[in-house]
């Protein structure tokens, strides 16, 4: 395996997973690793224990201002290089990934939470961003027409938006830092990027394979920091071209209102509040079997997961009560225990959040039929090996939930299925579109002319056919309303990192 190269005052060497292996921690400034300005560093906290066990190195704006002049001197040779060169790039990082596909795993168990096999399953997704966008790079194209009135012609091409600011949240450490650095370096872009404060050591360690690439100094930079703010004011700065950013809708609409005044590109992918429709002529076994794929795969902790369970009535009990099988079968410990197969949620603050939203939903006249907040007092007796300290919540089903309850309008983000019942395609449909959110939805039927007339009426910007999971770096990623801006992967994902140029021949 080619091994890292970090200086020693800036790496720490970590245990997990059965392996060691050194881990970089300071900021990736200019191709070199390096404190930031102020001495300042963040804790990284193991999500299993409550405790931390790694520091990193947090960035000033001061920090942010020298990356933006470095992907700035940068920006045009690197535009400049060629195709094959940017296409051949990825392609050697893309192998570098897979080579360092244990460590990545692990470590992204690590410092998240998430159980092995989902981290696993990440590493092999988010390099299939690198190898798509190699592919794409050499296929930038252009149009070459004679103009209607015959007065000319009409050529197209593209160029690079120019340097990008890259902000990712901590859901998906690797994923998200490929879905959008391959295409803006396959499109010719120099990328800042802020990893999330809770999640920041995966993408340092993917920086060191990039630079192990050759990744020429300068074009891609990661500044970890304990301020998002410090990062973001770059949005001030005119040679900031493009802003891609990936969190909440607060966030996300927050920093696009000031892009705007720079009128600074911008794609976003935001919340979401996906519906899981069981309509009833549905298979309810594979109903169930997709609704675990959709819901539970990083403990719920995924934009894209199943947040209202909508099924047809007739069908509601039987699949209600093979959820709470399906469900029950989870084993909670650490992540980088091989026997886990659901970790501890993030943090303590996403563990309160979750278990406030059961509260409220019990209070409103929800049944418990699986987990909730009492098996969560009784983990000290049920599971006395998982650390108390550890941000633990059990795997949760609540039937009899009702559009009006809060916790069929809020994004739940942990462990938690919410079902609701109705009596026609109708009504499942305008409860599955009555939400200011569009990312991602999901349908179940046999009947496929029915189902797909259903999928095209749902108001998302992906939509799951008898399957629950839709997540492909070929497809377009993306959501409608208040989920985003923009699409990420497919053939659309180089486009946001590309201006269209007419140039108007007298021919």
């Amino acid at each position: 395996m080619t091994s890292l190269n970090i200086p020693s005052e800036f790496s720490t060497t970590l245990q997990a997973a059965g392996l060691s292996f050194e881990v970089p921690t300071g900021l990736f400034l200019g191709g070199a690793w390096r404190s930031g300005s102020a001495g300042e560093t963040i804790s990284v906290i193991d999500a299993a224990t409550g405790k931390p066990f790694a520091d990193v190195a947090a960035a000033t704006e001061d920090d942010a201002r020298e990356a933006m002049d470095k992907a700035v001197e940068v920006q045009a040779d690197w535009a400049e290089s060629t195709p094959r060169e940017r296409s051949e790039l990825l392609r050697r990082l893309f192998d570098l990934v897979h080579e360092h596909a244990d460590q990545l795993a692990a470590l992204q168990s690590l410092e998240l939470g998430r159980a092995l096999p989902d981290s696993k399953g990440e590493v092999t997704y988010a390099a299939e961003y690198l190898r798509w966008f190699s592919e794409r790079a050499a296929a930038i194209s252009g149009e070459y027409r004679v103009a209607p009135a015959g007065n000319g012609r009409i050529v197209t091409t593209h160029r690079p938006v120019g340097p990008v600011l890259a902000i990712t949240p901590w859901n998906f450490p690797l994923a998200m830092v490929t879905r959008k650095l391959a295409p803006a370096l396959a499109a010719g872009c120099t990328v800042i990027a802020k990893p999330a404060q809770l999640t920041p050591l995966t993408m340092l360690y993917f920086a060191e394979l990039g630079r192990i690439a050759g990744i020429p100094d300068g074009v891609f930079q990661v500044l970890p920091t304990s301020s998002a703010r410090r990062v973001s004011a770059l949005l001030d700065d005119d040679r900031l071209r493009k802003l891609t950013f990936t969190g909440s809708t607060e966030v996300g609409q927050a920093l696009a209102a000031t892009a705007a005044q720079k009128t600074i590109r911008t794609s976003l992918e935001l919340g979401g509040n996906a519906p899981f429709v069981v309509l009833e002529h549905a298979d309810v076994d594979k109903a169930v079997e997709q609704a675990i794929a959709a819901k539970m795969r990083g403990a719920g902790q995924v934009c894209v997961a199943a947040n209202r369970f909508i099924v047809h009535e007739s069908l509601a009990e039987e699949f209600e009560a093979g959820l709470v099988q399906k469900m029950s079968e989870f084993v909670m410990g650490p992540g980088t225990d091989p026997k886990t197969t659901m970790g501890p949620l993030v943090s303590q603050e996403q563990r309160d959040g979750v278990r406030d939203m059961v509260a409220k939903a019990v209070e409103e006249g929800a049944h418990v039929a699986l987990g909730g907040n009492e098996a969560l007092d009784k983990l000290g007796e049920t599971h006395p090996d998982l650390d108390p300290n550890g941000f633990w919540y059990p795997a949760t089903v609540l039937t009899g939930v009702t559009p009006q309850f809060e916790i069929a309008n809020q994004e739940i983000f942990g462990p938690v299925a919410a079902v609701q019942r109705v009596s026609s395609d109708e009504e499942a449909l305008k409860v599955a579109n009555d939400t200011v959110f569009g990312l991602a939805g999901y349908v179940m039927g046999e009947d496929m002319k029915k189902t797909l007339r259903f999928a095209e009426r749902m108001e998302a910007g992906m939509v799951g056919v008898n399957r629950g999971a839709l997540s492909d770096a070929s497809a377009p990623f993306g959501g409608v309303k208040q989920s985003g801006l923009g699409r990420e992967g497919g053939f659309e994902g180089i486009e946001e990192y590309l201006d269209t140029v007419y140039l108007a021949l007298d021919v």
